[in-house]
């Protein structure tokens, strides 16, 4: 059974950092794209960051600039270090992974296996 841990949310104030961690288990982690989204309340779930075995990244235009998505494959985890949040970073983010080499450029309809999410919280 696939299953995807995310960790390090919480509150920070604008300007500050956070970075998040999704541990994937329960299938071979190589040759599996994985991306982060994120939910703020109110609205539709959207997708910040892609990245695949190869390790090429995509990024919503929204974080770029100020976000990273990582991997160690070791260790089967994906990251996303968040710098200079804003009070609309606020959101439920959620890992995602989609069993192919290749991403499907954050089309989250295609992901078919998601973490329970951890909230992130940004003030002014």
């Amino acid at each position: 059974q696939v299953q995807l841990v995310e960790s390090g949310g919480g509150s920070v104030q604008a300007g500050g950092s956070l970075r998040l961690s999704c541990v994937a288990s329960g299938y071979s982690y190589k040759g599996t794209c994985m991306a982060w989204f994120r939910q703020a309340p109110g609205k539709e779930r959207e997708g910040v960051a892609d990245i695949d075995r190869a390790g090429k990244t995509v990024y919503a235009d929204s974080v770029k600039g100020r976000f990273t998505i990582s991997q160690d494959n070791a260790k089967n985890t994906v990251f996303l270090q968040m710098n200079s949040l804003k009070p609309e970073d606020t959101a439920m983010y959620f890992c995602a992974s989609f069993p192919f080499i290749v991403c499907p450029t954050l089309a989250q309809e295609r992901f078919p296996y998601w973490g329970q999410g951890t909230q992130v919280t940004v003030s002014s």
